[in-house]
Parts: structure tokens; C-alpha cells; sequence
């Protein structure tokens, strides 16, 4: 009875704080949420090992009054009821609560039919679970965001049987089984299951005994980030004090989740400064700096690591002395990315690019762990606050090469083969169709993506009678092909008409010597995201054009181009309406960044579609997984 009194004080402690607040201060009941809500059916789920942490109630209103909102006993000790509740109290010290309760699930918290008297002496005991017969009533599909991770977590279910762990954001189950190295259609074995819950319960040890229970994460949400950072191979071997110290590096992540640190956006380069006055009065050459560049190809395959090998070459020819640059290519894994970011900052690599989303965790890694090198990682919509990213606004250059195609077109129909469905890869399409729109309002933009399965672009463009086509932005020479940019194919035929440029140089050369002058500003780790995202005014986007461009057609290209440099015109601030009849946007507002890099819609003069993350080659779908305009449908 002594500790029945403890557990007492223990409900009326619950009991008190849940009034202040102004919360229901009895055990919730089912019957009454499903009162408010539609279901669809229901689940004989048989017998089930039950987290006492996810018991939230009742079933129905019977016994609700006898437990405050902990489980915890409210009836006074004098009562039958508190004598039952201390024989079963005996029996649990004696030799185990052993039958099982009954309960149904709903949203994975789990409600109790019979047994709630067993239940309460767990949880006041520290016991971990207990095993029940369980119904689970399955909520009607809809579009709130409760219920579309629910169904995540019902898949996740299907292969692992795991229910102890949950998610407060979309898209959590499926990168969990991807960080943990699991097909998205791989059953589980016992081994598994055993593996994966040593590990998580030796995360959720230390992250409890730090305060974690305080923040306003999921236990899940956390285990997710850091298996993002440090990685799930061998976890259950990390001593306490190894994961304790990892955790501390990662603190600032779980206090802000699931926001992300402030954003410092630079939108163009700031005025430059001038060199250090030691500099000037000292002009000793100091050692160089030495800079690495990290690709996941090989300039002689990618057109896009061959962009960046120019922009490194540019340094090279613009510094001098002053720097030492190194190239590593073919890093397409992220354990060879942290292995090559260790070994250039060994060999006294004080500033290191990586070139591709692909290497951003690696470089957040290792940035957590060589905080005295400057990483950069070229990105889109990943801030952190261990690295800066940077990108640029093509979609700039893309509005001037429509505007061009709507002027040259003789056909209703103008062709535009995109890559990657991904962050920017939406805005740069829509841009150039409000450019064709802008010279052409008859006219409309036919879309392909190279990157979807068993299609032939270049004949559903021959078909359909489209001659100026806007091809990938970059050369690759090992596959020379005159299909860049806007060109123009008739009769046989090819014209290169304009083509958006990346200058990387000067983006490279602006960051470099900003850290050569002093004026690299040290951000303290985690307390802002630095993206850079600059546009022709920096020069670092351009369009290049053919001689043969009619002299009028140039002149109103670069009429444009310097309204764009100078601020006086965003194709974006147009009237903008989607396929779907939506308006996206009226005249004279301007959408916001973040609008623009996320957009996942098309608008009303775009024939085509957004590819599904089922219909892409597998070679496109790593990139889509880390940079993808939607979560992956699995």
C-alpha cells in the first residue's frame, strides 16, 4: 500500500499539472477520437509486444476517472480498487505479469479494452512494454499530415514489425530504410530487427539521459538525424561516451527541428574588400592556399564536372602563385567522399568544394568533425549550419533563351529536354516557357526528360514537327554534341542559336579571394546557413549567343539581360498560372526564393509532366532521392 501511495501522489501530481494547462486530466479514450473521425477498417493484428510509452488510454469511458493522463492511480487507498491494484503489484514482483492485455490501435498509440489496472503497475515499475491482443482501426485516407505518415508507417510495418518508434514529418520511414541500408521492399529478418533495436535503444539511452525528452522531437526524429551524420554500420559497438559526444555536436540540430538554423541568403557578391593593411605594408608572399575540388565524375564524362574543372582552372590562371589547387574525381560514394575530404585537408587543403549534392552528407560530416576547413557544397534547398552550399539562378538565363525561341520559332510548338526532376530544375523550365510566352503567346513549350525510361525525346520531337529545342547547358567532351543550349534542327541541319552558361570561376574567384582579403566571415557552428545563390548580376550565369543572331534579337536580349543584373525585372513577378487552372501567382508580386526553388507545378503553356520517381532511370534516382521535388513514391 506504501507504494500505491507513491503512485498516487504520482497521478495527482499528472492530475494538477494537466489542469494548469488546460488539458484533459484523465487517460484518453478512444471511442470519443473516433466520434470526430472516419475509419475505414479494422486489423486482427494477433499478439503484440506493446511500448508502454505508446499506451495513451482507453477504449471507452469505464475506468477513464480511476487513472490520471500518466496511468497512474487517482482512487484513494481505502478502496477495493487499490487493493487490486497492489496484489497485482505483489504478482509483478513475484513472477511477472505474464497475460496479456486486450487494446486497438489507432495512429500507433494504443488503447486499452482490458487490462488497464496491469498496465499502470508497469508503467509505474519502469517496465518497457507488455504484450496484448491488438485490434488496429485503420483512419480513412486523407490529406492531412497526420494520417499521410501514418501510412508511411504502415508500410514501414508491413517489413519490419517495428511500431516503437515514430516520426513528426513526411518522408521519415522511407529514408530511414535507405540510411539503414534496407530495399524499399525488404522484409525484415529477426536479426535485423534485433540489430536495429540494440542500436536504437543505445541512442535513446544517452539522448534521454541528455534532456531529450524535453525538445520537441520524436525519440525517431532524432535517432534519423543522427543516423543521417554519423551512420547506422556497427552503432550497437559505440560506447555510450562515443555517441554521447557525437550527440553533443549534433544539439543545436535537434533543439531547432524541424526547422533549420537562419538563413543567410546571398543573392549576389557584396562589395569587395580590400586586402588586410599588413598585407600591404608586408607584401611577404605568404604560402599558398590550398584549395580541393571533389566530383563525383570525371571531367571527360560529365558536362557538369567539366564546368567546375573550368571554374578551377580559372583560379589557377587568376591567382597564381597565391593558390594550389587539387582535383579528385569519380567520388560517387559517400565513405570514399569522407575518406577524400580526409586526405586533402591532410595534405593542408584549407578550402574544399564538393560539386555535387551527392557529397553533401559526406561534407557535412566531415565538416562537423574538421571545423578549421572552409567546406563548401554545391547544393540546392539543403541549408546546414556545418557548410555553406552554393548554387546559381539559371532559371535567369533560361527566361532569355525562351524569349529568343518564341522569337525565331515558326512552329506553335517549341521543345525542352530537362534532366533531373529536382530542386530548380522546375523554375528554370518555367522560366523559359514565360520567356516564349513573353515573344510568342500562341506559342507552347513541349517537355522531355532524358532521364525517364524507354522514351526517345529526340523522336516525339522530330514527330511533332518542333525545330528549336533547349538541350542541356554544358558540353561533355568525351561526348561532343552540338545539342546544347538552343539550337535549331531542320532538314537535317543543326544551328546553335544561344546558350545559358555557367562561369563557376567567377564564383570560385570571389569566395577565394574573399578568404584571401579577411572578409570570409567565421559563422559560429550551427547558428546560421550560409547558401550562396547568385544570378547574372554576379556574372557567374551568362547566355552566350550566336553571331548569326539577327542584330534585333541580340539588342533585346541584352536589353533584358541588364534589366535582370540590375533588379528591374524577375520573370517571376509575371501573372503565373499552373496546368491545373491554379494562379500561382498575380502581376507585380514576385515569388520568393524558397517559392521558386521548390516549385512543383508547371505552367498553363507547358505540355509534359513531372516525371514519378518509378518511371526514372536508376541511374537518375540517387539524385532524386537526395534532391527530389517530391518524396520518392516507393
Amino acid at each position: 500500500m506504501e507504494e500505491y501511495a507513491k503512485a498516487r501522489k504520482s497521478a495527482q501530481r499528472a492530475y494538477r499539472t494537466s489542469l494548469l494547462k488546460g488539458s484533459y486530466p484523465y487517460l484518453q479514450v478512444l471511442d470519443e477520437i473516433l466520434s470526430f473521425t472516419k475509419t475505414s477498417s479494422e486489423v486482427d493484428l494477433g499478439l503484440v509486444e506493446i511500448p508502454l510509452d505508446q499506451i495513451a488510454g482507453t477504449k471507452t469511458a469505464g475506468r477513464t476517472t480511476a487513472f490520471a493522463s500518466n496511468f497512474m492511480p487517482l482512487l484513494p487507498e481505502d478502496t477495493e480498487f487499490a487493493a487490486k491494484w497492489v496484489s497485482l503489484y505483489h504478482a509483478h514482483l513475484n513472477e511477472g505479469i505474464r497475460d496479456p492485455i486486450k487494446a486497438c490501435e489507432f495512429m500507433n498509440r494504443f488503447y486499452v479494452i482490458e487490462g488497464n489496472k496491469r498496465v499502470s503497475v508497469l508503467k509505474y515499475s519502469g517496465a518497457v512494454s507488455i504484450f496484448g491482443q491488438v485490434t488496429r482501426i485503420l483512419p480513412a485516407k486523407n490529406d492531412s499530415k497526420e494520417v499521410r505518415i501514418y501510412y508511411e508507417f504502415l508500410d514501414f510495418y508491413k517489413l519490419t514489425s517495428i511500431n516503437y518508434l515514430w516520426f513528426s514529418q513526411e518522408g521519415s520511414f522511407p529514408k530511414l530504410l535507405r540510411l539503414v541500408g534496407a530495399k524499399p521492399d525488404q522484409v525484415w529478418t529477426d536479426d535485423e530487427k534485433l540489430d536495429f533495436h540494440s542500436a536504437y535503444i543505445h541512442f535513446t539511452d544517452v539522448f534521454e539521459e541528455k534532456g531529450g525528452r524535453k525538445l520537441s522531437l520524436t525519440f525517431g526524429d532524432a535517432f534519423l538525424l543522427y543516423l543521417e551524420v554519423y551512420g547506422y554500420e556497427n552503432m550497437w559497438e559505440k560506447s555510450h561516451g562515443q555517441i554521447r559526444s557525437e550527440m553533443a555536436k549534433l544539439w543545436k540540430d535537434f533543439q531547432l527541428y524541424p526547422g533549420k538554423v537562419p538563413l543567410e541568403l546571398s543573392m549576389q557578391p557584396g562589395a569587395e574588400a580590400p586586402k588586410p593593411v599588413i598585407s600591404r605594408l608586408l607584401p611577404v608572399a605568404p604560402a599558398p592556399l590550398k584549395i580541393a575540388f571533389l566530383h563525383d565524375k570525371t571531367m571527360e564524362t560529365s558536362s557538369w564536372t567539366y564546368g567546375h574543372e573550368l571554374g578551377r582552372q580559372h583560379l589557377n590562371q587568376v591567382f597564381g602563385d597565391q593558390v594550389e589547387t587539387l582535383c579528385f574525381d569519380n567520388i560517387n560514394t559517400e565513405m570514399l567522399g569522407l575518406k577524400t575530404i580526409e586526405e586533402a585537408a591532410l595534405k593542408g587543403c584549407k578550402v574544399i568544394f564538393t560539386t555535387t549534392p551527392k557529397l553533401l552528407g559526406a561534407s557535412i560530416k566531415a565538416a562537423i568533425h574538421c571545423p578549421e576547413v572552409k567546406l563548401l557544397n554545391c547544393s540546392l534547398q539543403t541549408y546546414s549550419g556545418h557548410l555553406r552550399t552554393y548554387y546559381g539562378r539559371l532559371y535567369e538565363a533560361k527566361f532569355l533563351t525562351g524569349a529568343l525561341a518564341g522569337i525565331l520559332t515558326d512552329s506553335p510548338l517549341v521543345g525542352y529536354l530537362a534532366d533531373y526532376p529536382i530542386f530548380g530544375m522546375t523554375a528554370n523550365i518555367n522560366a523559359f516557357a514565360l520567356g516564349v510566352k513573353m515573344t510568342n503567346p500562341e506559342a507552347r513549350v513541349h517537355l522531355e526528360w532524358a532521364t525517364v525510361k524507354d522514351r526517345n525525346p529526340d523522336e516525339i520531337f522530330r514527330a511533332k514537327g518542333i525545330s528549336y529545342i533547349s538541350g542541356q547547358d554544358l558540353i561533355t567532351p568525351q561526348y561532343a554534341s552540338r545539342k546544347f543550349g538552343l539550337y535549331d534542327i531542320r532538314d537535317g541541319h543543326m544551328v546553335n542559336v544561344a546558350s545559358p552558361i555557367w562561369h563557376w570561376g567567377k564564383f570560385y574567384e570571389r569566395i577565394v579571394r574573399d578568404i584571401l582579403n579577411g572578409a570570409w566571415k567565421k559563422k559560429d557552428t550551427q547558428t546560421k546557413a550560409v547558401h550562396y545563390w547568385w544570378g547574372i548580376s554576379s556574372g557567374m550565369i551568362d547566355v552566350i549567343c550566336s553571331k548569326n543572331l539577327p542584330a534585333g534579337s541580340r539588342w533585346l536580349l541584352e536589353l533584358i539581360k541588364r534589366e535582370i543584373a540590375q533588379d528591374g525585372y524577375n520573370p517571376f513577378s509575371a501573372s503565373l498560372t499552373a496546368q491545373d487552372g491554379t494562379v500561382k501567382n498575380t502581376a507585380g508580386n514576385c515569388l520568393s526564393p524558397e517559392e521558386i526553388i521548390t516549385m512543383n507545378w508547371l505552367l498553363d503553356n507547358v505540355e509534359g509532366e513531372i516525371p514519378s520517381f518509378e518511371d526514372l532511370v536508376e541511374e537518375a534516382q540517387p539524385m532524386v532521392v537526395l534532391q527530389g521535388l517530391r518524396p520518392p513514391v516507393r
